[in-house]
This record gives C-alpha cells, sequence and structure tokens, in this order.
C-alpha cells in the first residue's frame, strides 16, 4: 500500500511574475523560501511558505496557454486556505482591491467559505474553521 506523509507543494504557472510574486506574497502573505531565475529556461522559480511550511511552487514562462477557467476545466480546480474568521479576511481581500464572491455554506460541514481568483484567474478559496 502506498503511504503518503502529506502535500509537499502545488505548483503554479503564472503569465506575469511580478504581479502573481506580489499577489502570493502581500496579499497572501505567504514567505519567499527561494528565488531562482533559470536563464536556460527563461524562467522563474519562487518557493513559497506557510507558517513556515513549504507550499507553493511559483513559475513563470515565456508566453504560457491561458487556463481554462469557466466554465470548470478538467485538473485542479482550486486551491483552499483556512482562515479564523471570514469576514475579516474578505475585508482585507476587499482593502485590496480584490473581490471575492459572497460566502456561502458548506452543506456537509456547515462551515462558511468564499472563493477570489489570482491574478491568472485561478480560484482560490477561504474556507472557515
Amino acid at each position: 500500500m502506498l503511504t503518503l506523509n502529506k502535500i509537499h507543494h502545488i505548483a503554479i504557472l503564472c503569465s506575469d511574475y511580478q504581479k502573481s510574486k506580489a499577489f502570493y506574497t502581500e496579499v497572501l502573505g505567504l514567505t519567499i523560501i527561494r528565488e531562482i531565475y533559470r536563464e536556460e529556461r527563461q524562467s522563474y522559480k519562487l518557493d513559497l511558505a506557510l507558517n513556515g511550511n513549504y507550499i507553493v511552487e511559483l513559475f513563470s514562462f515565456p508566453n504560457p496557454p491561458k487556463r481554462p477557467s469557466r466554465p470548470e476545466a478538467v485538473g485542479l480546480r482550486h486551491l483552499a486556505f483556512e482562515v479564523t474568521n471570514i469576514e475579516e479576511a474578505i475585508a482585507f481581500l476587499n482593502s485590496k482591491n480584490i473581490e471575492s464572491e459572497p460566502i456561502r455554506i458548506d452543506e456537509t460541514t456547515e462551515k462558511r467559505f468564499t472563493f477570489i481568483a489570482d491574478p491568472d484567474l485561478l480560484p482560490i478559496e477561504f474556507y472557515e474553521r
């Protein structure tokens, strides 16, 4: 039987590296572990952490194809972060000119959640603890 320990990281390919770097570090508050420019690929690789845990690799490549988002495409559906207070999270996002969808209630857990989009329209969920 295969034994998985945890999710090691999520890789995200962006179209505008500086804009996405600012979003993930300044808006979401992820911290930079390391940033590498790979000349042979004309690509940045930015390793990001949440609370000291490595979770996201942000990549840039020249002219990546657009991500199909609506209607939802096969593949990674969204990235979700747990928050303590959904209203506080939304207020902070609004202060950064980021709009969220209306708050919804998970039918199974009865927890509240909402979605925003990153600069490349990758859906990001905030799920209340």
